[in-house]
C-alpha cells in the first residue's frame, strides 16, 4: 500500500493504517503523507518507512513507484485526504496501473465521479470506497435477511445519523472541523457529504434498492458556517418503499448515533452503530435480538465476524473488513480469477451514487418543486 495523506496529526489516516494492518494482508510500503514534504518525511520516519519510499507529493510517489520492478512497487494507493484531494491521486493512480481505495465522498463533483467510474471500467482495476459501516457483520446479516425475504416486501426505511460535535463554531480551532465546513475542500455538501452520504449508502446497501426521488430540507444552524450542518430528507425508493433520512452535526450531546430501521410486510429490522453486535428482528408477535457470531447467521455475517461471541467488534474491525475484502479482490485480479461476492465492499459505482445523492439533495433544498430525481 502507498498512502496519500494521513500525516500523524490526521485522525482518519491512522484509522486506515490500523484497518489495513489487522489481517496481515496489507503492508504499508510507501506514502505521500502530506502536501508539506517535511511533514511527509517526518510521518514516514515515525512509521519506520525508508526515506526512499516517502514522497513529497502523490505525483512523485505514483511515478517513482511505477518505475520500480513489479515485485517491489506498491500494488495500490490508499487516499485519505480531504475531499477535494480525492480525484487527482485516484485518477493518476488508475492511469498508471494502480488499484485504489479511497475515503468518501469519492470526489467533490459528479463529473469527477463519473470520470473515475469510466476509468475503472476501462482499466479493469479494483476500486473501493470506504463506506466502512457496510463492513459490520450484522449489517451484512440484515442485508442477507432482506434479500432472502425474511421481512417481506419493503415498505418503510428510516435512517438517521445525528452527531453533536459541530453544535458550536469548532472550525475556528479544529483542523478537522475547518476543512469539513469549507466548500473548497469539502465540496458543496457539508454534513450532507460527510455523514449524509453514509446514511444514503447504508440504506441502499442493506435494502438492495436505490433511492429514486427525494425531497430535502437542509439547514445551516451555526451562524457564519457556509455549508449545511443539518438535513431532513424524504425519500422514495425504486422498489416502491418510502423513507426518511435525516442527519445532523448540531444535535447536542450525540456521538455517532447512526441507526437504521427497515420495515416490511411481515417484519422489521433495526441496527445501531453504537450497539453494532446486535440486530433486532421484530414482528407483531415476536422480538428477537441476533448477535454477532452467535447462533444461525447468514454466511455474509459470519465471514465478517472475527472473534467469539460476546467480545465487542466495532469500528476498526468493520473498517478492516473493507480493506481485507479489497485485498482479496486485488489478489484475484492479479491471479486472473473472479472475485468472491461474499467478500464485498463499496465500489466506484457507490461513489457515483453518493455524488448524485448530494446533487439531488442540494437541488431539492433550493427549489419549491421539492421532489427531485437522482
Amino acid at each position: 500500500m502507498g498512502m496519500v495523506g494521513g500525516s500523524l496529526e490526521a485522525f482518519i489516516g491512522g484509522v486506515h493504517r490500523i484497518a489495513a494492518a489487522i489481517d496481515g494482508q496489507i503492508e504499508l510500503a510507501a506514502g505521500a503523507f502530506s502536501s508539506n514534504p517535511e511533514k511527509s518525511k517526518s510521518t514516514g520516519r515515525t512509521l519506520y518507512l525508508p526515506d526512499s519510499r516517502v514522497y513529497g507529493s502523490y505525483e512523485e510517489m505514483i511515478h517513482a513507484e511505477k518505475a520500480l520492478p513489479a515485485d517491489q512497487r506498491i500494488d495500490f494507493v490508499s487516499i485519505v485526504t480531504p475531499n477535494h484531494l480525492h480525484y487527482g491521486p485516484a485518477r493518476l493512480a488508475l492511469e498508471n496501473g494502480f488499484h485504489v481505495i479511497c475515503d468518501k465522498p469519492m470526489t467533490i463533483s459528479l463529473k469527477q465521479a463519473e470520470e473515475l467510474e469510466e476509468l475503472v471500467a476501462r482499466t479493469g482495476l479494483v476500486f473501493a470506497l470506504t463506506h466502512n459501516y457496510t463492513g459490520y457483520p450484522m449489517v451484512k446479516q440484515a442485508k442477507a435477511m432482506i434479500s432472502a425475504g425474511a421481512i417481506g416486501k419493503l415498505r418503510k426505511i428510516i435512517v438517521e445519523y445525528p452527531q453533536g460535535w459541530l453544535a458550536g463554531r469548532l472550525e475556528d480551532t479544529s483542523k478537522q472541523a475547518a476543512w469539513r465546513t469549507d466548500p473548497a475542500q469539502s465540496g458543496a455538501g457539508g454534513g450532507l457529504g460527510d455523514i449524509g452520504t453514509h446514511a444514503e449508502n447504508l440504506t441502499e446497501y442493506i435494502t438492495g434498492s436505490q433511492i429514486a426521488e427525494l425531497c430535502a430540507d437542509l439547514t445551516i444552524f451555526v451562524e457564519g458556517r457556509p455549508l449545511d450542518d443539518d438535513g431532513n430528507i424524504l425519500v422514495r425508493f425504486a422498489n416502491g418503499a418510502k423513507g426518511i433520512l435525516h442527519y445532523s452535526q448540531i444535535a447536542n450531546g450525540e456521538e455517532n448515533s447512526l441507526t437504521i430501521r427497515v420495515y416490511g410486510e411481515t417484519g422489521g429490522l433495526e441496527w445501531k452503530q453504537m450497539e453494532p453486535n446486535s440486530l433486532i428482528h421484530k414482528t407483531n408477535g415476536t422480538y428477537r435480538v441476533l448477535r454477532t457470531n452467535w447462533g444461525e447467521l447468514y454466511p455474509a455475517a459470519t465471514a465478517h465476524a472475527r472473534i467469539p461471541a460476546g467480545h465487542p467488534e466495532g469500528f476498526l474491525e468493520a473498517f478492516a473488513n473493507i480493506y481485507r475484502n479489497f485485498a482479496y479482490a486485488v489478489r484475484a485480479h492479479q491471479e486472473g480469477k473472479p472475485r468472491d461476492p461474499l467478500y464485498d465492499f463499496p465500489t466506484v459505482q457507490d461513489g457515483v451514487r453518493g455524488l448524485r445523492f448530494i446533487n439531488a439533495a442540494l437541488a431539492s433544498a433550493e427549489t419549491e418543486t421539492k421532489w427531485t430525481r437522482l
